[in-house]
């Protein structure tokens, strides 16, 4: 089974027989490769079984091209026993340098990304979001989600308890997880290897979340909703779309990477979060800038570089379909940018960094879905869409009301959605065996809408429980009073130097000033309404 960006084992009944990840040239997995369900019985000392075993090695030689070998990993038959062969040194690097790269997808580059766009109160808050992230859902991946996600579980919505702590519940088919031990899903590389690659992106989806509610959340409930949101959200949508069992990867719905099951899932939740903590102050009275494109357009770069990780390692394995995603990602984004930078030049007058930035990370972000399944041509006209779309849909917030502070349903969101729609219709059965409508395949295209349907209604009512329940007990919001003071100094109790009181003068209003009430000489340092007096004055 070839289905999904992970490949599968198969199996002769009685024999399991594993293959590196995507060994088959793709030519044999274009020809629809049968299932071979030969069953073998005796003892396996027996001449008879050594003989049988021997004609289905020759069987699967001449069905796949190539039968476990050593330098990919997996199993091979030495003297008819079945033996363990090492782990593929190459397809381990690369795993490793991809789960890197995506690492530095959330710290430090969106990190750096919405600590640009925030304003200069709420930087340290907003960067500081990022990383206990990444803390937290390290160690909830280790404890649960990875089990959750990947485990057997033998039903097609939630994985099983066999890989709790990673000790194995033995009484569930469990194992101690050791270096040595490979990974079902890609025999190829450890399962240590494969489970730390899967953690990174558990951790950025959580993290993208944070821009929609950016500057008003209080950090307590980040931090609970980060909990309950990872384990009830993101695992079962993870093993509905990237394990054998899950109902979404059955059903036959393309996502290479990750389009629904982090920018849709994400986006989503972000909405709900935008809408029920409130919108910030000021919001109502005009464009809220960001205080530091600088920072936006280096967490921008490093997005960019880290994504080859995220849609090239999503293939598991140093082969030529690593390679290809990686061009239909890097094609995506240049493409995407360079047209929201020209539409803003003739909408605006003038081409700003912020644009092309955020058309870049839109045009990744659309690719996410499709970049191991379309062709150079159908990520070229995603990344036009892509740069189109997202010109206008950050602007959806301000027409309609809501306060998606940094953008994360306008990019991650809207992009998820109309990627995996796209993907239905531009995958190319010469890239990965997957035909979409435009190469003889409609219906794969209402398989995408099943897809996306299920992953919204999930996360956005999830979320919208999860959030509920939160503000019934601490809260969700910070008061009034922290919220015009800055939540860098108000909640973690830190300035950055010339910043709302860290230096010189403060010169950026938290909220629009409308009464100025004239009293006393304020002491030293002391803040109102955003701004920072320095020295004690008459005025």
């Amino acid at each position: 089974s070839f289905a999904g960006h992970r490949s599968q084992p198969q199996f002769v009944r009685g024999v399991e027989i594993r293959y590196g990840n995507r060994t088959a040239s793709q030519d044999d997995k274009r020809r629809d490769t049968p299932r071979v369900t030969r069953t073998l019985y005796g003892d396996p000392k027996s001449d008879q079984l050594i003989a049988r075993q021997n004609a289905s090695i020759s069987e699967l030689q001449g069905l796949v091209g190539t039968f476990a070998h050593p330098e990919r990993g997996g199993l091979a038959f030495l003297g008819g026993e079945l033996i363990e062969v090492d782990h593929s040194p190459g397809d381990t690097a690369f795993a490793l340098t991809s789960t890197a790269l995506v690492l530095m997808m959330t710290i430090p580059g969106l990190a750096l990304f919405y600590g640009g766009m925030a304003r200069a109160p709420n930087v340290l808050n907003t960067v500081m979001q990022s990383f206990v992230i990444t803390c937290e859902v390290t160690v909830l991946w280790i404890a649960m989600g990875y089990s959750l996600a990947f485990g057997k579980g033998h039903n097609p919505f939630i994985g099983g308890s066999e890989r709790f702590w990673l000790l194995g519940d033995v009484n569930n088919g469990g194992h101690v997880m050791t270096p040595n031990t490979s990974s079902e899903i890609v025999p190829a590389i450890s399962e240590a290897c494969f489970l730390i690659y899967q953690c990174t992106f558990a951790i950025i989806t959580c993290a993208l979340i944070c821009g929609s509610s950016a500057e008003r959340m209080k950090f307590p409930a980040v931090i609970v909703f980060v909990f309950f949101w990872h384990l009830l959200v993101y695992c079962p949508i993870a093993h509905w779309e990237w394990h054998e069992e899950g109902f979404l990867h059955k059903a036959g719905t393309l996502d290479f990477a990750g389009g629904d099951v982090v920018h849709i899932s994400s986006g989503v939740a972000g909405l709900v979060a935008s809408i029920m903590v409130g919108r910030r102050k000021g919001f109502l009275e005009g464009e809220l800038p960001p205080h530091n494109v600088l920072l936006t357009f280096m967490g921008a770069s490093l997005l960019w570089v880290g994504w080859f990780g995220f849609n090239a390692g999503s293939a598991v394995a140093a082969n030529g379909l690593a390679a290809w995603a990686l061009l239909t990602t890097h094609l995506s984004a240049s493409v995407s940018g360079f047209t929201w930078m020209c539409l803003e030049w003739y909408m605006r007058k003038k081409p700003s960094v912020l644009g092309i930035v955020s058309g870049s990370v839109m045009g990744l972000v659309m690719i996410t879905p499709g970049a191991g399944y379309v062709d150079q041509t159908g990520a070229f006209f995603i990344g036009l869409i892509g740069g189109v779309l997202g010109y206008f849909s950050i602007q959806l917030k301000h027409r309609l009301g809501f306060d998606d502070a940094l953008d994360a349903f306008g990019v991650h969101g809207i992009g998820g959605i109309v990627g995996g729609l796209l993907t239905g219709l531009f995958a190319n059965p010469d890239i990965n065996g997957a035909a979409g409508a435009f190469y003889g395949n409609p219906m794969q295209f209402p398989l995408q809408i099943y897809g996306i349907v299920v992953v919204i209604a999930w996360s956005g009512v999830l979320s919208a429980i999860i959030l509920k329940c939160i503000d019934l007990t601490i809260g969700l919001r910070v008061t009034e009073e922290e919220e015009d003071q800055g939540l860098d100094f108000s909640i973690h109790g830190e300035r950055i130097p010339g910043v709302d009181g860290g230096g010189e003068v403060f010169a950026y209003p938290q909220a629009p000033i409308k009464v100025i009430t004239v009293g006393n000489a304020p002491a030293a340092n002391q803040s109102y309404a955003g701004f920072t007096q320095v020295a004690p004055s008459p005025t």
